[in-house]
């Protein structure tokens, strides 16, 4: 029985470390005792709420510019009085009544040099701002700009999910949804209530990103990011917050007199990157560096991260971290500064944006060369809907876009740290990059030789490591989901290089190389261009030696394509472009199979050692190219979409051609096939037909190869030159289809913005469309378009319809089909909030020209319902329809029998819209130029003409398949094996006084294999121990009831013994 006491400790001791393992729920904010395999639906977030209900992160950002501020930019970093006096110096001349002051900057970056100044001018004049930018030490003079970010935080509507879960319980609200809902951050993110009432089956996965992605196996290698400086600019972080053991600094850049994150958006990113407890960041001991770029208010100035980048570069930062970004990628001076930062070796990781899942919405700096872009995808490794996809736009209208995002890595559902403690799941992209940030930090801190680790060389390892996501496109995955310990393989053997981004061109890949692969080539068309990165590990600067060489493989009919290269005269900072633009040769206009060749590109950058042979490095990296050939497609299949004359935001306001969408005001994914016009594009090849991208102007095109020209939402201006070409060129038989939209320029005035904190007017420079200049183009044949401004629902040919901020048609040739409809006068709802139904509005015209073989004429009023930005219902019927007509002069029954068809009107009703007075379009235009009184064209430019390269051709076979991992400096990742693991743990913080240690581990902070394991084995053994404790119970308890019962009582006992002892002592029996 001595034993009893024993077994029942350790029964006790076993109980309490077993019960919470199968079910018992902590109560209150307290935690459970171990993380070892912990319920993930029993660990609470702050106040009492509980990580299992799950937060999607919206983020919305705009931009406005303040009035009289201006950002004077200089040449090199000079004092504040030096600034001083050149500012003086170059407004001394000026009139005396020039009334101006700089901005005082009371912020950490105010006692060093900088490159530029904010100043005031109160009533600046374009002589004054021309004799700033003409002083030898002033580089630029631009608009402050006030940035906003909106953070909506929506919780999903269903019953949450737990921590990480793969579940698909994420609802997603876009900035792009037919409805807005409005929502405000309150108190209800931080006080989330509720456990699952119901049982369901769980996927049995890890808790947190970091261990997901195998950062257990480096800290256990004693990587920790020790010794890396990582910056987080986001909204803060509160003094003694117990996640964070090695914060360095924090630093303010607002207008607020605080430190601490008022939204917690910042703790959120700063805990996934360098958490050191509860849920656990990438590197614990990196040093953390806060600064506090935007007020609670959610409000930012260009000026403010300037002052904070310089700061950043001061400070030797590392790894940047940027989970903000916007559609403004001419914001110079912004830009600027983020090439000077990576100039710095400051690695910056960036989100790709929010918008998705439409097409041409990445965000800046993310769609810069030389930052990490970040998308998003779940724990079922699916591009999360809200993660916006690529090409970028800088490129167009005469070039192609680049490959974004970078890379991906997990958005959904991820854990990260609260406000003031405990933990929080969010989605977003803004929650993805900081795990590649974080990922970063801890690579970085695994290389020796930290001179290796730079912002193209880590880049280099993250894309050539990424693991490719089955069935998705470069547009939405890059390069494919984040591998960290590959990573980690590539960097500790790499030696500085150059790389390609993507590594080859293959026009036969679905849907991995979409657009590409979704159209073979052919001898006429339009040379398809790829718009391939320069990635340069070797250094911050550096060229291309010679030019690129083109050798096709002749075995493979690599000579039946003809190949011409462009590329940057200078790869700085780390990057550079190279574009190739590739065409069928004449000897293959009726050949059908598969071409291949590759392109030879030498990189060379100076040494920063100059013991190097030559004081200079070189790399050499291949390019293969394959493409598929098919004859020529005859005219009738053959559609030209005229990409020349569309405009977008940057950098001119040009509004949505939906007016409904108030919060989405501006027009800015490019209006390319491959962007907001992707499912039309996409069901034009369905049908048949190829789409060609033109990017010049009408005058440099043979119109003797198409069939029809695809003029959608056109905004720019048209040369006499082209409008002259045109009305050719439809008498010799090409076709025209326009889809226009709203102009109005009462309308224009109503929308334009005030801004009651920068007393700022932004006035839209064209409406939806520029109805004006089209109706320049259209005039020969009787036709124009009205300023009237429509919407409503209607039926056409038995399709449902929705008219959204079109126009109408307000003349049209007495001898053409005319359409029309009842619809909604929306322009009297918006000019005088007042609802009237309008009869009879024509919208639909088509018109055969009378010369003989000519081509046909079809207008439309609306293009909403072709473009994906904010379609309700979309019409590919009818754009079928009219390509019917165009192409093959079949006019459809449905439209010509139809009982809407009206008389043509003759446009004497009223007079036809003219062009907004004062309007700026000529800043942004590529065909108007300043000129006193009214613009004037710019002259014509001269079509563009491709160089293309002297083959030199090989006599090799080709590989079949160019997809492979590429393979820096020859390394073979699966030769490389990981170095032993040996016992070492991070340091734990010492608590605080106060401070609950329930989530730490005893010996260190990461749960790595070796603790997973044993969290494992320690339910088996309580299990045992319990069964080996209740059986020697049970036992205890049969010998006891097989005992015989005593008769006598318990009192006589003592008398009894007495007894037995005299009895002992004498030798006698007692008496009876």
């Amino acid at each position: 029985m001595l034993l009893l006491p024993v077994w029942a400790s350790m029964l006790l001791g076993l109980l309490v470390g077993f019960l919470p393992l199968v079910g018992m729920e902590p109560t209150g904010g307290t935690k459970s005792g171990s993380d070892h395999a912990p319920n993930p639906e029993s660990h609470p977030s702050p106040s009492g709420s509980n990580c299992s209900s799950q937060l999607t992160l919206k983020l919305e950002f705009s931009s406005k510019v303040v009035e009289h501020e201006y950002i004077v930019g200089f040449t090199g970093y000079f004092s504040a009085k030096a600034r001083s006096l050149y500012i003086s110096s170059a407004l001394r001349n000026n009139d005396g009544a020039l009334e101006w002051h700089i901005v005082p900057r009371e912020n950490p970056a105010s006692d060093f040099p900088s490159d530029f100044e904010l100043v005031h001018i109160s009533q600046p004049s374009p002589s004054s701002l021309k004799t700033l930018e003409d002083h030898p030490y002033i580089k630029r003079v631009t608009r402050q700009r006030k940035v906003f970010r909106v953070l909506k935080y929506i919780p999903s509507p269903e019953p949450a999910a737990p921590c990480n879960s793969t579940r698909g319980t994420q609802k997603w609200q876009s900035s792009r949804p037919f409805r807005r809902t409005s929502l405000s951050l309150g108190s209800g993110f931080w006080h989330a209530t509720g456990r699952h009432s119901s049982r369901r089956l769980l996927r049995a996965i890890p808790r947190h990103v970091a261990q997901i992605l195998q950062a257990d196996v480096l800290w256990q290698m004693g990587h920790t990011g020790s010794g890396v400086k990582v910056a987080v600019f986001d909204t803060g972080l509160s003094e003694k917050h117990p996640h964070f053991k090695n914060v360095k600094e924090r630093t303010n850049w607002t207008n607020e007199k605080t430190l601490d994150d008022g939204l917690g958006h910042g703790t959120f990113v700063a805990g996934v990157i360098a958490s050191m407890r509860e849920c656990q960041g990438f590197a614990p001991d990196s040093e953390l560096h806060i600064f506090r770029v935007f007020t609670n208010n959610q409000v930012s100035y260009t000026s403010w991260f300037l002052d904070a980048f310089n700061y950043a570069i001061l400070k030797k930062i590392d790894v940047l971290n940027l989970s903000i970004g916007g559609p403004d990628f001419m914001d110079h001076p912004f830009v600027d500064k983020v090439w000077e930062l990576t100039a710095n070796r400051v690695i910056m990781v960036s989100a790709i944006g929010n918008d998705g899942p439409l097409y041409g919405t990445l965000n800046n700096p993310a769609d810069q060369m030389d930052v990490i872009g970040v998308g998003g995808i779940d724990f079922e490794d699916n591009i999360a809907r809200f993660s916006s996809r690529g090409m970028t736009t800088w490129e167009l209208p005469g070039g192609y876009g680049r490959v974004k995002p970078d890379i991906v890595t997990y958005g959904s559902g991820v854990r990260g740290s609260g406000m003031k403690e405990g933990c929080r799941s969010l989605s977003g992209t803004s929650v993805a990059s900081p795990v590649v940030a974080g990922a970063v930090t801890l690579l970085a801190s695994t290389v020796l030789n930290r001179e290796l680790v730079n912002p193209a060389s880590m880049k280099q390892a993250l894309i050539a490591s990424a693991r490719r996501l089955p069935g998705v496109n470069m547009f939405e995955q890059g390069h494919g989901k984040l591998d960290l310990i590959r990573a980690y393989q590539i960097l500790n053997s790499y030696r500085p290089q150059a790389s390609l981004s993507p590594s080859y061109i293959d026009l036969t890949e679905c849907p991995y190389m979409w657009p590409y692969c979704s159209q073979p080539i052919y001898y006429g068309g339009m040379p398809t261009i790829v718009n391939v990165t320069i990635l340069n590990g070797m250094g911050v600067t550096g060229r291309i030696v010679d030019k690129p060489i083109w050798q096709p493989y002749l075995p493979q009919n690599g000579d039946h394509i003809d190949v011409a290269v462009s590329y940057s005269p200078v790869l700085w900072p780390w990057a550079g472009y190279l574009a190739v633009s590739i065409s069928v040769a004449k000897k293959a206009a009726s050949w059908e199979g598969i071409a291949q060749g590759h392109v030879m590109v030498t990189v060379a950058s100076p040494a920063e050692n100059d013991s190097e042979v030559g004081g200079e490095l070189t790399s050499t990296v291949k390019l293969p190219i394959k493409v598929k050939i098919v004859p020529t497609p005859p005219r009738s299949k053959r559609v030209l979409w005229d990409q020349y004359h569309n405009l977008r935001y940057p950098p001119g306001y040009f509004p949505r051609d939906n007016l409904r969408m108030k919060n989405d005001p501006l027009d800015w994914n490019g209006d390319h096939i491959h962007t907001n016009f992707r499912d039309m594009y996409q069901h034009l090849r369905s049908m048949g037909y190829f789409v060609e991208v033109l990017g010049a102007p009408i005058t440099c095109f043979d119109a003797s190869q198409y069939g029809t020209l695809l003029m959608v939402d056109s905004e720019e201006e048209y040369f006499p030159e082209e409008i002259t070409k045109l009305r050719r060129d439809i008498d010799n038989g090409l076709s025209l289809i326009v889809f226009s939209d709203w102009y109005n320029t009462s309308v224009m005035r109503k929308v334009k913005f005030y801004d009651e904190n920068t007393r700022q007017w932004w006035m839209p420079d064209t409406g939806g469309a520029n109805v004006p200049a089209l109706n320049d183009l259209i005039s020969v044949w009787g036709m124009a378009f009205s300023d009237g401004l429509y919407e409503g629902d209607f039926t056409l040919a038995d399709h449902d319809m929705y008219y959204a901020s079109g126009c109408s048609i307000a003349r049209f040739p007495e001898d053409g089909i005319v359409i029309a409809k009842n619809l909604k006068d929306q322009g009297l709802e918006v000019l005088k909030q007042e609802t009237a139904v309008v009869e009879g509005v024509p919208i639909l015209g088509l018109y055969q020209t009378p010369s003989d073989g000519g081509g046909r004429i079809a207008l439309y009023g609306d293009s909403n319902c072709i473009d994906d930005s904010h379609r309700q219902k979309d019409c590919f019927w009818l754009l079928d329809a009219l390509l019917q007509y165009t192409s093959y002069s079949m006019t459809p029954p449905s439209l010509s029998h139809s009982h809407s068809r009206v008389a043509p009107p003759t446009g004497t009703e009223r007079p036809l819209p003219q062009r907004l007075e004062g309007n700026h379009l000529y800043r942004y235009s590529k065909v108007l130029e300043a000129h006193l009184g009214d613009p004037k064209p710019r002259p014509l430019p001269a079509c563009p003409h491709l160089s293309w390269a002297k083959p030199q051709p090989v006599n090799e076979t080709a590989p079949s398949n160019l997809w492979k991992h590429q393979k820096l400096l020859s390394v073979d990742l699966d030769k490389v094996a990981l170095p032993n693991v040996r016992a070492y743990r991070p340091q734990v913080r010492p608590l605080s006084p106060g401070e609950s240690g329930a989530w730490d581990i005893p010996g260190g902070i990461m749960p790595g294999r070796y603790n997973q394991e044993v969290g494992q084995t320690i339910p088996v053994f309580a299990f045992l121990g319990a069964m080996v404790v209740l059986s020697f119970f049970v036992v205890q308890l049969t010998k006891t009831k097989s005992k015989p019962k005593r008769r006598k009582p318990r009192i006589k006992r003592p008398t009894y013994l007495q007894q037995q002892q005299q009895q002992q002592t004498t030798g006698k029996n007692p008496t009876v």
